[in-house]
């Protein structure tokens, strides 16, 4: 299956209360004791080695997205036309609304999925998401074949997932987001980083973590275009038109969308 269409996600989680209330039986406790205790919790299960929260365990708040049309000259080199950048729904969107609307968007145009550690993260979550909501996915799971397909962990054409990309599926250590857009030279993560998500979701401002999550999506869009063009599928003229054709999305929603700047900076 040649994708027409790329999708490079991203979400951003808070603890799911409910869910630790239910596991840890606490029916009566509030959300600063539910959330110490399911962190303790994952603390006690990894041998005090992490207090990450598995992935059943997060609310999803935001999924961020960068939507390009794939275009593909006669020797195969791709060029990636931007359609959208944006986060789905609004600051008032539900969780179970969210995930529908992202699953059923993606069964109409079945792209290409662009992620960074998506596989191990963000993917899963998703799915534990539509499964608590009862929303169905199986053209997810059907397209494709036994080698090429969106749970095909080595299929790159249908999901390539950065975080294994980069590091050859294990081979060589794994490294942060951030720390390849600091030996790449790209933006990186700006004044926000996951770690505060919690406290901003706290403190009412969906907004700003809508707009960090718009920036991780870029970050990754701008990798992926690096090793797509490292990997020879893109010419050294499709990756620069790549570049300049999202520099000019950008700069025409900058005056809605600030947070744009400093990728416009760089590019």
């Amino acid at each position: 299956m040649q994708h027409q269409n790329l999708f490079v996600f991203d979400i951003e989680t808070i603890p799911d209360c409910n869910a630790a209330k239910k596991l840890l039986n606490m029916p009566d406790a509030d959300v600063k004791e539910l959330r110490a205790a399911i962190e303790n919790y994952h603390l006690d299960v990894t041998n005090q080695k992490s207090s990450f929260l598995r992935q059943p365990f997060h609310k999803i708040i935001t999924i961020g997205f960068l939507e390009a049309k794939i275009i593909r000259d006669f020797d195969g080199n791709e060029f990636y036309k931007i359609i959208e950048i944006r986060c789905g729904g609004d600051s008032k969107t539900k969780e179970a609304d969210l995930v529908k609307g992202f699953f059923s968007h993606l069964k109409k145009i079945q792209p290409r999925f662009v992620s960074f550690n998506g596989r191990n993260f963000d993917l899963p979550v998703l799915k534990y998401s539509s499964m608590k909501y009862n929303i169905e996915a199986g053209w997810f799971y059907k397209l494709g074949d036994k080698w090429n397909s969106y749970n095909q962990r080595y299929s790159l054409d249908w999901h390539c997932d950065l975080a294994d990309a980069f590091s050859d599926f294990g081979a060589s250590s794994r490294v942060k987001m951030n720390e390849l857009c600091a030996a790449f030279n790209l933006p990186g993560k700006i004044d926000i980083d996951g770690s505060q998500v919690t406290s901003l979701f706290d403190d009412n401002k969906l907004q700003e973590i809508r707009d960090y999550c718009e920036c991780d999506v870029i970050n990754t869009y701008l990798l992926y275009l690096i090793y797509q063009h490292h990997c020879g599928s893109m010419s050294s003229e499709s990756f620069k038109k790549s570049k300049d054709d999202l520099k000019d999305f950008m700069q025409d929603k900058l005056q809605k969308k600030p947070h744009f700047s400093e990728f416009i900076k760089y590019l």
